[in-house]
């Protein structure tokens, strides 16, 4: 009934050019992943004196809190922004900020993503929401990717 080949031999060049570029990509972008991480993890080191304004600029330019923030605008196709605000200041008993980062909804509601701590020292910590305690922003995988 079937004479010969049914199927023609495909050309699969433009898949495996496809796939190398993917491939190459997403190698180039965690590696500027990790060269931000550490641009901001020296800033944070340099900084001895924080105050409310500088506690902000330092969490909004982690990576992973500026990713989060395009993927759920891109998402939600810009109804719901992200942002971040003073959830407490420092005091006796905790010395650093806690910064909060927020969905903003189109009816004016609110809904917490993340909870970092920042110190006067610069250093940053962010909550680990599974294990209930916060950890250095450096081990900080909010995705787990």
């Amino acid at each position: 009934m079937f004479r010969g080949r049914s199927r023609k031999k495909g050309n699969y060049y433009p898949i495996m050019a496809a796939l190398i570029v993917i491939f190459v990509g997403h190698s180039t972008i965690d590696s500027s992943f990790t060269n931000e991480t550490q641009k901001t993890l020296a800033l944070s080191q340099n900084t001895n004196n924080i105050d409310a304004k500088k506690a902000l600029e330092l969490v909004w330019s982690i990576p992973q809190i500026r990713k989060k923030a395009r993927e759920i605008e891109k998402l939600s196709q810009g109804t719901i922004r992200v942002s971040i605000a003073v959830d407490s200041s420092p005091s006796a008993e905790q010395p650093y900020y806690v910064i909060k980062t927020l969905e903003n909804h189109a009816d004016n509601s609110t809904i917490p993503i993340y909870w970092l701590r920042v110190f006067h020292s610069g250093k940053i910590e962010a909550l680990d929401i599974v294990n209930n305690q916060y950890i250095p922003v450096e081990k900080w995988h909010p995705d787990g990717r």
